[in-house]
C-alpha cells in the first residue's frame, strides 16, 4: 500500500495522511468505516470522489486538487498498476497441486476491470467473493461464511495483508497467511499446504505451470 500512496501523492499532491483523513472524513459522515460506503456499493465512485474532493477542500482550503481524478479514482489509484509476478506464480503452483483457489475481496464496481487486470497472470479463479457484489466485507465474519459456501472445499486459507482479516478468519476457523512480504507469504503457505511453492528468485520459467487455475485470496486491487 505504500508504493501506492507514494505514486498517487506524486502524481496529485496530496499526501497520504491528507488522503487518509478526508476518506474517514466521508466514512464518518455516513456513519460508517472509512471504505465501507465504497467497498459494500453504498454510494458510487463518483459520488465518494467528490465527497473525498469536499473533504479535503474543508480541510486545506488552499490545496490544488487539480491533478487529482477523485471522481475517478480507480483509474488514477490501480491505472497501470503491475501485478505480482511472484504470488502469480504461487497462486498458479497451488492451482496445480490440485487445490482450489477462489479470491475473497474488498472492492469496488467500477473498479472490477482493473482489479481483473491485476490479478489476470494468476489464472482462473474458482470462485470470487467481492464485497460490493454481495454487501459484507472484511473482517465481518459473514463474509467468510459466504466465501465458504461458494467454496469446493471444506477447509480455507486466506492470504491477506490486513491483521484484522486474518485473525477474523482464524475466528471462523480458517487458517491464516498475514502477507507481509512475497517469500514469507509463500513459505507459510507452502508449509501449510506442505507443498513446494516459488519464491522470490526461484520464478518458473514462462510456460511452465498452467495459466489457468489459482487459494482463497484477500489481495487485489486495494481501496486506499
Amino acid at each position: 500500500m505504500d508504493e501506492l500512496y507514494a505514486r498517487y501523492a506524486e502524481e496529485t499532491g496530496i499526501s497520504p495522511e491528507r488522503l487518509r483523513r478526508a476518506v474517514a472524513d466521508v466514512g464518518a459522515d455516513l456513519g460508517m468505516h472509512p471504505l465501507a460506503p465504497l467497498e459494500l456499493g453504498r454510494i458510487s465512485e463518483a459520488e465518494w470522489g467528490a465527497r473525498v474532493r469536499a473533504a479535503l477542500r474543508a480541510r486545506h482550503p488552499g490545496l490544488d486538487l487539480g491533478a487529482a481524478r477523485l471522481e475517478r479514482f480507480g483509474e488514477q489509484w490501480l491505472g497501470g498498476r503491475p501485478g505480482n509476478p511472484v504470488m502469480a506464480a504461487v497462486v498458479r503452483a497451488v492451482r496445480a497441486a490440485g487445490h482450489p483457489v477462489g479470491l475473497l475481496t474488498n472492492n469496488v464496481p467500477e473498479w472490477e476491470g482493473h482489479w481483473r487486470r491485476i490479478t489476470a497472470p494468476a489464472g482462473r479463479f474458482d470462485a470470487v467473493v467481492d464485497s460490493c457484489r454481495v454487501g459484507v466485507r472484511k473482517p465481518d465474519p459473514a463474509v467468510f461464511r459466504i466465501a465458504a459456501a461458494a467454496s469446493p472445499t471444506a477447509r480455507h486459507v486466506l492470504v491477506d495483508d490486513l491483521p484484522e482479516n486474518c485473525a477474523a478468519a482464524a475466528a471462523a476457523g480458517w487458517r491464516t497467511v498475514c502477507f507481509r512480504d512475497d517469500a514469507q507469504a509463500s513459505g507459510e503457505l507452502s508449509a501449510l499446504l506442505g507443498i513446494p511453492l516459488p519464491g522470490p528468485g526461484t520464478l518458473p520459467a514462462a510456460g511452465t505451470l498452467p495459466a489457468t487455475g489459482p487459494l482463497t485470496s484477500g489481495r487485489a486491487g486495494r481501496t486506499p
